[in-house]
Protein backbone atom coordinates (compact mmCIF):
# COMPACT_ATOMS: atom_id res chain seq x y z
CA UNK A 1 0.00 0.00 0.00
CA UNK A 2 1.14 3.44 -0.98
CA UNK A 3 1.03 6.89 0.59
CA UNK A 4 -0.94 9.01 -1.91
CA UNK A 5 -0.76 12.95 -0.42
CA UNK A 6 -0.61 14.24 2.76
CA UNK A 7 -2.52 16.90 4.13
CA UNK A 8 -2.17 19.25 7.29
CA UNK A 9 -5.14 20.80 9.15
CA UNK A 10 -4.74 23.00 11.79
CA UNK A 11 -7.29 21.46 14.99
CA UNK A 12 -8.32 22.15 18.79
CA UNK A 13 -6.31 20.88 21.10
CA UNK A 14 -7.87 19.57 24.73
CA UNK A 15 -6.24 22.13 26.77
CA UNK A 16 -4.19 25.33 26.99
CA UNK A 17 -0.68 25.83 26.72
CA UNK A 18 0.70 27.22 30.33
CA UNK A 19 4.25 29.04 30.67
CA UNK A 20 5.77 27.39 33.40
CA UNK A 21 8.10 29.69 34.35
CA UNK A 22 5.90 33.20 35.14
CA UNK A 23 3.45 30.67 37.08
CA UNK A 24 6.32 28.91 39.46
CA UNK A 25 7.52 32.75 39.68
CA UNK A 26 4.42 33.60 41.65
CA UNK A 27 1.37 34.73 38.33
CA UNK A 28 -1.79 35.17 39.72
CA UNK A 29 -5.06 34.00 39.01
CA UNK A 30 -7.96 35.78 37.76
CA UNK A 31 -10.59 33.63 37.48
CA UNK A 32 -9.80 30.72 34.92
CA UNK A 33 -6.58 32.94 33.74
CA UNK A 34 -3.67 33.91 34.89
CA UNK A 35 -1.99 37.67 35.27
CA UNK A 36 1.43 38.84 34.86
CA UNK A 37 4.03 38.85 31.72
CA UNK A 38 4.78 35.64 29.98
CA UNK A 39 8.74 34.59 30.79
CA UNK A 40 9.06 32.01 28.23
CA UNK A 41 9.93 33.45 24.32
CA UNK A 42 6.72 32.65 21.79
CA UNK A 43 4.36 33.01 25.11
CA UNK A 44 1.53 35.70 23.89
CA UNK A 45 0.08 35.81 27.59
CA UNK A 46 0.73 33.08 30.70
CA UNK A 47 -2.32 30.80 29.66
CA UNK A 48 -3.17 30.61 25.91
CA UNK A 49 -5.17 28.12 24.00
CA UNK A 50 -3.25 25.14 23.13
CA UNK A 51 -2.56 24.19 19.59
CA UNK A 52 -2.50 21.17 17.62
CA UNK A 53 -2.54 19.86 13.60
CA UNK A 54 -3.82 16.81 12.42
CA UNK A 55 -1.69 15.12 9.69
CA UNK A 56 -3.85 13.53 7.30
CA UNK A 57 -2.55 10.86 4.97
CA UNK A 58 -4.28 9.56 1.73
CA UNK A 59 -3.86 6.33 0.64
CA UNK A 60 -4.33 4.92 -2.79
CA UNK A 61 -6.35 2.20 -2.10
CA UNK A 62 -8.83 5.15 -0.68
CA UNK A 63 -8.23 4.73 3.33
CA UNK A 64 -7.62 7.96 5.29
CA UNK A 65 -5.85 7.46 8.47
CA UNK A 66 -4.43 10.39 10.38
CA UNK A 67 -2.19 11.18 13.52
CA UNK A 68 -2.07 15.10 15.44
CA UNK A 69 0.98 16.63 16.16
CA UNK A 70 0.85 18.36 19.88
CA UNK A 71 2.80 19.70 22.42
CA UNK A 72 2.44 19.33 26.52
CA UNK A 73 1.08 21.84 28.02
CA UNK A 74 4.26 23.62 29.56
CA UNK A 75 5.67 23.84 26.12
CA UNK A 76 8.84 25.43 25.77
CA UNK A 77 10.04 24.74 29.54
CA UNK A 78 11.92 21.88 30.99
CA UNK A 79 14.34 21.97 28.32
CA UNK A 80 11.69 21.16 25.68
CA UNK A 81 11.16 22.60 22.09
CA UNK A 82 10.17 25.83 21.36
CA UNK A 83 6.61 26.98 22.11
CA UNK A 84 4.35 24.93 19.55
CA UNK A 85 2.44 26.72 17.00
CA UNK A 86 0.05 25.69 14.61
CA UNK A 87 1.34 27.77 11.65
CA UNK A 88 4.73 26.11 11.90
CA UNK A 89 3.79 22.89 11.70
CA UNK A 90 1.74 23.10 8.97
CA UNK A 91 4.40 24.33 7.11
CA UNK A 92 7.18 22.33 8.32
CA UNK A 93 4.47 19.02 7.35
CA UNK A 94 4.13 20.68 3.49
CA UNK A 95 7.47 21.69 2.91
CA UNK A 96 9.28 19.02 4.17
CA UNK A 97 6.65 15.70 5.24
CA UNK A 98 5.12 15.74 2.69
CA UNK A 99 7.23 15.41 -0.51
CA UNK A 100 9.18 12.63 2.12
CA UNK A 101 5.80 10.68 2.31
CA UNK A 102 4.01 11.07 -0.63
CA UNK A 103 4.65 7.94 -2.66
CA UNK A 104 6.08 5.89 0.03
CA UNK A 105 5.52 2.30 0.54
CA UNK A 106 3.99 1.11 3.54
CA UNK A 107 5.00 -2.50 3.29
CA UNK A 108 8.43 -1.62 4.58
CA UNK A 109 6.92 -1.14 8.31
CA UNK A 110 6.42 1.12 10.58
CA UNK A 111 9.56 1.04 12.54
CA UNK A 112 11.69 2.12 9.42
CA UNK A 113 9.48 4.81 8.49
CA UNK A 114 9.00 6.59 11.76
CA UNK A 115 12.96 6.48 12.07
CA UNK A 116 12.95 8.19 8.98
CA UNK A 117 10.60 10.76 9.98
CA UNK A 118 12.49 11.30 12.89
CA UNK A 119 15.41 12.09 11.33
CA UNK A 120 13.93 14.55 8.75
CA UNK A 121 15.79 17.87 8.99
CA UNK A 122 13.57 21.31 9.08
CA UNK A 123 13.33 24.53 7.50
CA UNK A 124 16.17 25.58 9.85
CA UNK A 125 18.54 22.40 9.61
CA UNK A 126 17.99 20.91 12.81
CA UNK A 127 14.97 18.42 13.94
CA UNK A 128 12.05 19.20 12.83
CA UNK A 129 9.59 20.22 15.92
CA UNK A 130 9.18 16.81 18.70
CA UNK A 131 5.10 17.79 18.00
CA UNK A 132 5.65 17.61 14.90
CA UNK A 133 7.33 14.10 14.52
CA UNK A 134 4.86 12.70 16.78
CA UNK A 135 1.78 13.69 14.79
CA UNK A 136 3.43 12.60 11.91
CA UNK A 137 4.75 9.11 12.94
CA UNK A 138 0.99 8.58 14.70
CA UNK A 139 -0.25 8.93 11.64
CA UNK A 140 2.20 6.51 9.38
CA UNK A 141 1.65 4.24 12.83
CA UNK A 142 -1.98 4.33 12.10
CA UNK A 143 -1.49 4.05 7.98
CA UNK A 144 0.32 0.58 8.48
CA UNK A 145 -2.11 -0.95 10.79
CA UNK A 146 -4.84 -0.65 8.07
CA UNK A 147 -2.62 -1.79 5.27
CA UNK A 148 -2.26 -4.63 7.37
CA UNK A 149 -5.37 -5.22 8.92
CA UNK A 150 -4.25 -4.95 12.34
CA UNK A 151 -5.16 -2.62 15.37
CA UNK A 152 -1.56 -0.18 16.17
CA UNK A 153 -1.01 -2.25 19.11
CA UNK A 154 -0.75 -5.44 17.73
CA UNK A 155 1.91 -3.44 15.01
CA UNK A 156 4.06 -2.67 17.68
CA UNK A 157 4.13 -5.72 19.90
CA UNK A 158 5.50 -7.25 16.43
CA UNK A 159 7.88 -4.70 15.19
CA UNK A 160 9.30 -4.73 17.94
CA UNK A 161 9.11 -7.99 19.55
CA UNK A 162 7.53 -6.53 23.07
CA UNK A 163 5.97 -9.95 23.70
CA UNK A 164 3.09 -7.92 25.82
CA UNK A 165 -0.46 -9.65 26.03
CA UNK A 166 -1.96 -6.81 24.89
CA UNK A 167 -3.91 -6.03 27.60
CA UNK A 168 -5.49 -2.53 29.19
CA UNK A 169 -3.17 -1.22 31.75
CA UNK A 170 -3.82 0.76 34.59
CA UNK A 171 -5.20 4.34 33.87
CA UNK A 172 -4.18 7.51 35.48
CA UNK A 173 -6.31 10.66 35.73
CA UNK A 174 -5.30 14.92 36.81
CA UNK A 175 -7.10 17.14 38.37
CA UNK A 176 -6.25 20.54 37.14
CA UNK A 177 -7.30 22.85 39.44
CA UNK A 178 -10.34 21.56 40.57
CA UNK A 179 -8.22 19.10 42.63
CA UNK A 180 -11.12 18.44 45.25
CA UNK A 181 -14.29 17.51 42.48
CA UNK A 182 -11.89 15.80 40.50
CA UNK A 183 -10.56 13.69 42.94
CA UNK A 184 -13.74 12.97 44.02
CA UNK A 185 -15.00 12.04 40.56
CA UNK A 186 -11.98 9.39 40.09
CA UNK A 187 -12.70 7.94 43.52
CA UNK A 188 -16.08 7.20 42.16
CA UNK A 189 -15.29 5.90 39.03
CA UNK A 190 -12.18 3.48 40.92
CA UNK A 191 -9.62 5.12 38.98
CA UNK A 192 -6.17 3.25 39.00
CA UNK A 193 -4.11 5.98 39.30
CA UNK A 194 -4.76 9.49 41.11
CA UNK A 195 -4.71 12.51 41.25
CA UNK A 196 -1.92 13.95 39.84
CA UNK A 197 -3.07 17.24 41.68
CA UNK A 198 -1.52 20.09 39.75
CA UNK A 199 0.63 21.23 42.43
CA UNK A 200 2.10 24.12 40.36
CA UNK A 201 2.53 26.92 43.08
CA UNK A 202 4.20 27.38 46.96
CA UNK A 203 2.23 30.07 48.20
CA UNK A 204 -1.40 28.55 46.95
CA UNK A 205 -0.57 24.29 46.27
CA UNK A 206 2.04 23.51 48.67
CA UNK A 207 2.42 25.68 51.71
CA UNK A 208 6.23 27.70 52.82
CA UNK A 209 6.38 24.06 55.02
CA UNK A 210 4.68 21.72 52.35
CA UNK A 211 1.36 21.85 55.06
CA UNK A 212 -0.92 22.49 52.01
CA UNK A 213 0.16 19.42 50.00
CA UNK A 214 0.14 17.61 53.62
CA UNK A 215 -3.65 18.81 54.25
CA UNK A 216 -4.57 17.87 50.83
CA UNK A 217 -3.10 14.47 50.85
CA UNK A 218 -4.86 13.91 54.31
CA UNK A 219 -8.06 14.98 52.89
CA UNK A 220 -7.66 12.43 49.70
CA UNK A 221 -6.97 9.42 52.14
CA UNK A 222 -10.11 9.90 53.98
CA UNK A 223 -12.15 10.58 50.79
CA UNK A 224 -10.98 7.37 49.33
CA UNK A 225 -12.52 5.67 52.36
CA UNK A 226 -15.15 7.08 51.66
CA UNK A 227 -16.15 6.96 48.13
CA UNK A 228 -14.71 3.59 47.70
CA UNK A 229 -16.89 2.42 44.76
CA UNK A 230 -15.83 -1.40 45.38
CA UNK A 231 -14.74 -3.46 48.66
CA UNK A 232 -10.66 -3.39 48.34
CA UNK A 233 -10.51 -0.50 45.76
CA UNK A 234 -6.70 0.41 46.81
CA UNK A 235 -5.76 3.31 43.88
CA UNK A 236 -2.16 4.70 43.81
CA UNK A 237 -1.29 8.20 44.69
CA UNK A 238 0.60 10.36 42.57
CA UNK A 239 1.06 13.59 42.51
CA UNK A 240 3.15 15.93 40.64
CA UNK A 241 4.77 18.96 42.47
CA UNK A 242 6.48 21.07 39.42
CA UNK A 243 9.21 21.47 41.50
CA UNK A 244 7.38 22.91 44.61
CA UNK A 245 9.42 20.61 47.50
CA UNK A 246 12.77 22.25 46.23
CA UNK A 247 11.02 26.30 45.86
CA UNK A 248 9.62 25.50 49.32
CA UNK A 249 12.82 23.96 50.99
CA UNK A 250 15.52 26.11 49.55
CA UNK A 251 16.92 23.24 47.37
CA UNK A 252 17.50 21.42 50.44
CA UNK A 253 17.67 17.67 49.35
CA UNK A 254 17.21 16.28 52.55
CA UNK A 255 14.72 18.63 54.13
CA UNK A 256 12.62 17.34 50.64
CA UNK A 257 13.59 13.56 51.25
CA UNK A 258 12.07 14.04 55.00
CA UNK A 259 9.37 15.91 54.07
CA UNK A 260 8.02 12.94 51.09
CA UNK A 261 8.76 10.48 54.28
CA UNK A 262 5.98 12.43 56.20
CA UNK A 263 4.07 12.68 53.16
CA UNK A 264 4.40 8.79 52.45
CA UNK A 265 3.09 7.95 55.88
CA UNK A 266 0.28 10.06 55.71
CA UNK A 267 -0.88 8.57 52.15
CA UNK A 268 -0.68 4.93 54.38
CA UNK A 269 -2.04 2.74 53.71
CA UNK A 270 -2.16 4.28 49.45
CA UNK A 271 1.34 3.95 47.74
CA UNK A 272 2.69 7.04 46.78
CA UNK A 273 4.49 8.28 43.68
CA UNK A 274 5.68 11.78 43.83
CA UNK A 275 6.99 13.44 40.49
CA UNK A 276 9.15 16.47 39.66
CA UNK A 277 9.91 17.39 43.54
CA UNK A 278 12.69 19.65 43.06
CA UNK A 279 13.53 21.31 39.57
CA UNK A 280 17.40 21.47 39.30
CA UNK A 281 17.95 23.27 36.12
CA UNK A 282 19.55 20.87 33.84
CA UNK A 283 20.06 17.06 33.04
CA UNK A 284 22.94 16.79 34.96
CA UNK A 285 21.81 18.89 38.30
CA UNK A 286 18.22 16.24 37.92
CA UNK A 287 20.33 13.09 37.61
CA UNK A 288 22.48 14.09 40.84
CA UNK A 289 19.89 15.86 42.66
CA UNK A 290 17.07 12.58 42.24
CA UNK A 291 19.64 10.00 42.97
CA UNK A 292 20.31 11.45 46.54
CA UNK A 293 16.63 12.56 47.53
CA UNK A 294 16.39 8.44 46.42
CA UNK A 295 19.15 7.39 48.72
CA UNK A 296 17.21 9.83 51.44
CA UNK A 297 14.28 8.24 51.08
CA UNK A 298 16.18 4.73 51.48
CA UNK A 299 17.81 5.59 54.41
CA UNK A 300 14.26 6.92 55.77
CA UNK A 301 12.99 3.12 55.29
CA UNK A 302 10.49 5.23 52.81
CA UNK A 303 8.56 3.83 49.99
CA UNK A 304 8.04 6.89 48.53
CA UNK A 305 8.89 7.14 44.70
CA UNK A 306 10.44 9.19 42.69
CA UNK A 307 9.21 9.89 38.81
CA UNK A 308 10.91 12.17 36.62
CA UNK A 309 9.28 14.30 34.49
CA UNK A 310 11.23 17.04 33.47
CA UNK A 311 15.07 17.49 31.65
CA UNK A 312 13.94 13.77 30.84
CA UNK A 313 12.98 14.82 27.38
CA UNK A 314 14.37 12.53 24.75
CA UNK A 315 15.40 8.93 24.63
CA UNK A 316 18.77 9.86 24.89
CA UNK A 317 18.16 11.28 28.50
CA UNK A 318 15.49 8.05 29.47
CA UNK A 319 18.51 6.13 28.88
CA UNK A 320 20.95 8.38 30.97
CA UNK A 321 18.19 8.46 34.41
CA UNK A 322 17.84 4.52 33.98
CA UNK A 323 21.43 4.01 33.82
CA UNK A 324 22.02 6.70 36.80
CA UNK A 325 19.38 5.07 38.67
CA UNK A 326 17.79 8.51 39.33
CA UNK A 327 13.94 7.87 39.30
CA UNK A 328 12.04 4.92 40.18
CA UNK A 329 9.17 5.98 37.55
CA UNK A 330 9.46 7.15 34.13
CA UNK A 331 7.53 9.66 33.00
CA UNK A 332 7.43 8.95 29.07
CA UNK A 333 5.91 12.26 27.90
CA UNK A 334 5.22 11.62 24.40
CA UNK A 335 4.83 14.45 22.86
CA UNK A 336 8.53 15.66 23.93
CA UNK A 337 9.82 12.38 22.27
CA UNK A 338 9.08 12.88 19.58
CA UNK A 339 8.33 10.07 16.81
CA UNK A 340 6.30 7.34 18.53
CA UNK A 341 8.78 4.66 17.99
CA UNK A 342 11.01 6.88 20.53
CA UNK A 343 8.27 6.24 22.72
CA UNK A 344 7.89 2.86 22.64
CA UNK A 345 11.79 2.39 22.56
CA UNK A 346 11.50 4.89 25.95
CA UNK A 347 8.86 2.57 27.92
CA UNK A 348 10.46 -0.84 26.42
CA UNK A 349 14.27 0.61 27.88
CA UNK A 350 12.67 1.55 31.48
CA UNK A 351 10.56 -1.75 31.66
CA UNK A 352 13.98 -3.62 30.92
CA UNK A 353 15.61 -1.60 33.43
CA UNK A 354 13.35 -2.77 36.25
CA UNK A 355 11.87 0.77 36.73
CA UNK A 356 8.14 1.61 35.99
CA UNK A 357 7.26 2.77 32.34
CA UNK A 358 4.45 5.65 32.55
CA UNK A 359 3.38 6.33 29.36
CA UNK A 360 2.22 9.61 30.18
CA UNK A 361 2.08 13.06 28.04
CA UNK A 362 -0.25 16.05 28.44
CA UNK A 363 -4.18 17.62 28.58
CA UNK A 364 -3.38 20.10 26.02
CA UNK A 365 -3.16 16.74 23.17
CA UNK A 366 -5.98 15.65 21.45
CA UNK A 367 -8.38 13.03 21.66
CA UNK A 368 -6.47 10.88 18.45
CA UNK A 369 -3.01 11.17 19.87
CA UNK A 370 -5.28 9.65 23.03
CA UNK A 371 -6.26 6.95 21.20
CA UNK A 372 -2.62 5.98 19.64
CA UNK A 373 -0.91 6.65 23.38
CA UNK A 374 -3.18 3.95 24.35
CA UNK A 375 -2.33 1.53 21.49
CA UNK A 376 1.72 2.36 22.65
CA UNK A 377 0.80 1.87 26.26
CA UNK A 378 -0.96 -2.00 25.88
CA UNK A 379 1.89 -2.84 23.54
CA UNK A 380 4.55 -1.97 25.68
CA UNK A 381 2.99 -3.18 28.67
CA UNK A 382 3.31 0.12 30.23
CA UNK A 383 2.95 0.96 34.60
CA UNK A 384 0.38 3.14 33.53
CA UNK A 385 -1.09 5.28 30.66
CA UNK A 386 -2.42 8.95 31.05
CA UNK A 387 -6.07 9.56 30.70
CA UNK A 388 -6.14 12.20 28.24
CA UNK A 389 -6.30 14.84 26.88
CA UNK A 390 -7.78 17.77 28.89
CA UNK A 391 -8.49 18.60 32.58
CA UNK A 392 -11.83 17.35 33.09
CA UNK A 393 -11.42 13.42 33.94
CA UNK A 394 -14.15 12.07 32.17
CA UNK A 395 -13.30 12.82 28.83
CA UNK A 396 -9.99 11.18 29.19
CA UNK A 397 -11.15 8.44 30.55
CA UNK A 398 -13.40 7.68 28.60
CA UNK A 399 -10.98 8.07 25.13
CA UNK A 400 -8.14 6.43 26.84
CA UNK A 401 -10.48 3.70 29.11
CA UNK A 402 -12.54 2.42 25.59
CA UNK A 403 -9.39 2.74 23.04
CA UNK A 404 -8.19 -0.21 25.38
CA UNK A 405 -11.03 -1.44 26.04
CA UNK A 406 -11.94 -2.17 21.96
CA UNK A 407 -8.44 -2.77 21.28
CA UNK A 408 -8.27 -5.75 23.35
CA UNK A 409 -11.74 -6.95 22.45
CA UNK A 410 -10.25 -7.25 19.08
CA UNK A 411 -6.96 -9.11 19.87
CA UNK A 412 -9.18 -11.86 21.72
CA UNK A 413 -11.35 -12.17 18.87
CA UNK A 414 -8.47 -12.84 16.78
CA UNK A 415 -6.67 -14.81 18.30
CA UNK A 416 -10.06 -16.91 19.33
CA UNK A 417 -10.63 -17.35 15.39
CA UNK A 418 -7.29 -18.45 14.86
CA UNK A 419 -7.48 -20.96 17.67
CA UNK A 420 -10.20 -22.08 16.01
CA UNK A 421 -9.13 -22.92 12.74
CA UNK A 422 -6.32 -24.52 13.83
Amino acid sequence: MRIADVLAVPVQAGFFFDDQLAIRAGAGHDGFDYTGEPRIPGFRRVRQPGEAVSVLLLLDDGGVEFGDCAAVQYSGAGGRDPLFTAGDAVAAVEEVVAPALRDAELGEGFRQVSERMDALPGRDGGLLHTGVRYGVTQAVLAAVAHSRRLTMAEVIRDEYGTGAPLLPVPLYAQTGDDRYGNAEKMILKGVDVLPHGLVNNVAEKFGPSGEILAGYVRWLVGRIRDLAPFPGYRPRLHLDLYGCAGLAFAGDTDAVAAYLAELGRIAQPYDLAIEHPIDAGSRAAQIATFRRLRDGLSQRGSGVRVVVDEWCNSLDDVRAFAAAGAADVIHVKTPDLGSIGNTVQALLLARDAGLEAFCGGTCSETDRSAQVSAHVAMACQASQVLAKPGMGVDEGLMIVGNEMARTAALVRAREAARHARA
